[in-house]
């Protein structure tokens, strides 16, 4: 396991309202999150990143409106247009 550690000023954790696990925890999240949405991790990537199962993964996704598809406009459309 990597350990990643960076510096924030003092009142970011309390602007949030979290502790520092928690904020961890969150943080975690957030960039899986975005991560996924921007097609660079699989969902089972991005779960593992989060420390959530894929299920709780799928749920958070709900959470912070990110669909669980990976396939935009073109694609569908590209796809409903197979023969």
């Amino acid at each position: 396991m990597v350990t990643v550690t960076f510096e924030l000023p003092e009142d970011v954790l309390s602007s949030v309202r979290k502790d520092p696990d928690h904020f961890t925890q969150e943080l975690r999240l957030a960039a899986a999150v975005k991560w996924y949405e921007m097609g660079l991790v699989s969902q089972s990537r991005a779960a593992e990143i989060s420390g959530l199962s894929r299920s709780e993964f799928i749920s958070a996704l709900g959470r912070f409106e990110v669909s669980i598809f990976q396939y935009n406009m073109d694609e569908i459309a590209e796809e409903v247009n197979r023969e």
